[in-house]
């Protein structure tokens, strides 16, 4: 399988674990700092940037655009991973590095850069801890997915 593709596909099936994760450490954050996930924030700002919010989604809707777009984002963050290696002996080793590698460029660059959010540094240590987690498992998740997709073996077409 092309290692792109098998990347995205990585990326976008990681979503899931990714994203339980944060739920469950979301959970466990001191209720004053329960407030909306990253995911979340970042789609109500770029809504409201882009003059859309007076679309008035409701929290449903809000919270499924955010969920699909979160995914998107685990996509094409996945299908990125090859660009950085052509082999990788450790994909557990390397998914986790590459996934605090993608929280970081996320959380310290376009997002602040944007103005979207403030650097993760300004977050509370709790949250911060919670989203490097999170990336932790995704790119655990990613690499170790896309690199069982790109090197899965064919069975010949006559044993089909």
């Amino acid at each position: 399988m092309n290692r792109y593709l098998a990347g995205a596909i990585g990326g976008l099936l990681a979503t899931v674990p990714m994203t339980l994760t944060m739920e469950a450490l979301h959970r466990r954050l001191p209720r004053e700092q329960r407030y909306p996930l990253p995911p979340r924030e970042i789609t109500q700002d770029l809504l409201h940037k882009a003059e859309a919010a007076d679309t008035r989604l409701d929290d449903t809707q809000l919270a499924e655009l955010s969920l699909a777009s979160h995914f998107a984002y685990g996509a094409v963050a996945g299908a990125l991973y090859p660009v950085t290696r052509r082999h990788i002996d450790h994909p557990l080793v390397f998914g986790s590095g590459y996934g605090v590698a993608v929280w970081a460029v996320s959380y310290f660059g376009w997002v602040p850069a944007l103005r979207i959010l403030a650097p993760a540094n300004r977050h509370p240590a709790n949250r911060r801890r919670l989203m490097i987690a999170a990336h932790l498992v995704w790119g655990a998740s990613t690499v170790w997915i896309g690199e069982r997709l790109m090197h899965r073996r064919e069975p010949p077409l006559n044993d089909r």
